[in-house]
């Protein structure tokens, strides 16, 4: 994973994209027009910034890749499990900004799909052979209710995509040491996607920190992408304030960086 300045945006590459025909990655904070405490690039609508703003970075954005600022189609994230399947042309992407969704799987090129985040895990995915792309918006619920492995799975269903020839990318998100859970986020994973003892450790009673990223990786791993085909971004998002949105170090005032794909 490298960092690269295309336009006035950086964002955070997978090595497997530089060697394939897609525009794929995780946008850095920098380079938009929104004021504090949303400075810079904020991409999402749903914060209170001024909405055009992110009309102006949604812009500086799609621009960088030589796309129209109606070619980028993010949707209403819920920490849910519905994956969205776009399998043929639409020529009003607008509409999906209402559709509740937290994952995206595509085998249509020439625009660019994304998840919002600040903290939680953007994870792309992407299976060259039959040039299908996803995207995944995964918090503790996403993560605990398996939607990766249920991405992966419509992936299958949908385009007959193969575990091991998919290529993946966990994007930035917030660290163990920064992120205490309680009892509910224990149960929930412990009824849902497992791993529990490989990804907490307890810090006191009825206290846990999460390593999401590792639930994340444990999870391709799970349904059978292979670890060398899998990229992370190290950094932490609420560690580097410089460089990321934070939710929870900015107590949910902040902006949204994203994880995108353009096939």
């Amino acid at each position: 994973m490298k960092l690269v300045r295309k336009g006035k945006i950086s964002y955070m590459q997978p090595d497997w994209a530089a060697e394939t025909a897609v525009q794929a990655g995780f946008t850095t904070r920098n380079g938009g027009v929104s004021r504090p405490p949303y400075n810079s690039l904020n991409l999402a609508y749903n914060t209170e910034d001024a909405r055009h703003n992110v009309e102006g970075n949604r812009s500086t954005l799609t621009r960088a890749f030589d796309l129209h600022p109606h070619q980028l189609l993010t949707v209403k994230q819920v920490h849910g499990t519905d994956i969205l399947v776009i399998d043929q042309p639409n020529h009003d992407l607008s509409h999906f900004l209402t559709v509740a969704s937290d994952a995206i799987i595509t085998n249509q090129p020439g625009f660019m799909f994304g998840v919002l985040v600040a903290d939680c895990f953007p994870i792309l995915l992407h299976d060259p052979a039959k040039r299908v792309g996803a995207a995944v918006h995964a918090g503790w619920r996403g993560a605990a209710s398996g939607l990766l492995g249920k991405t992966v799975e419509a992936m299958q269903t949908n385009f007959g995509c193969r575990p091991e020839n998919l290529l993946a990318a966990i994007g930035p998100g917030i660290a163990a040491h920064e992120y205490e859970v309680d009892r509910a986020v224990r149960d929930a994973f412990r009824q849902g996607s497992g791993h529990w003892q490989q990804i907490a450790q307890e810090t006191s009673l009825g206290k846990w920190q999460l390593d999401l990223q590792r639930s994340c990786l444990l999870q391709l791993q799970e349904v059978g992408i292979p670890a060398a085909s899998i990229g992370v971004v190290e950094e932490c998002t609420c560690c580097h304030r410089e460089m990321f949105f934070s939710y929870r170090r900015d107590k949910g005032i902040t902006g949204r960086q994203i994880g995108f794909m353009v096939l």
